[in-house]
């Protein structure tokens, strides 16, 4: 009366399909995060300089992509190719509105709130 473990229902998606996915996918996580860098080198090295809002924003900008990107590619790994890329995509949405934000943010309140 043991009872067996039942296999995952459904194809997985190969190694080779899922690094590929992830890697197009990571490829633009990658440069938001390369923008968000150029940012806030910039801005640090401006005559102003930054405040401790703006060094807490900018490296939110750092930081996000890649906490979207490591917990969208664990949720979905193990789907579809489809809602795999759906889930990616679905992240790379929510960083695309923040890195907007903070665009916003930086380019109408630069030398005011980003300044010391």
């Amino acid at each position: 009366m043991t009872e067996t473990a039942q296999p995952r229902a459904g194809r997985v998606l190969p190694v080779w399909a899922v690094a590929t996915i992830a890697g197009g996918f990571g490829l633009f996580y990658a440069y938001v995060v390369w923008n968000a860098v150029t940012l806030l080198v910039y801005q640090a090295s401006g005559v102003l300089g930054i405040n401790g809002l703006g060094w807490t924003v900018l490296l939110i900008a750092v930081l996000l992509p890649i906490v979207v990107y490591a917990i969208a590619f664990a949720v979905g790994w193990r789907r579809r190719a489809l809602p795999f890329a759906a889930v990616l995509f679905a992240g790379l949405c929510l960083v695309a509105a923040f890195w907007i934000n903070v665009l916003a943010y930086a380019y109408a309140y630069g030398g005011s709130l980003l300044g010391s």
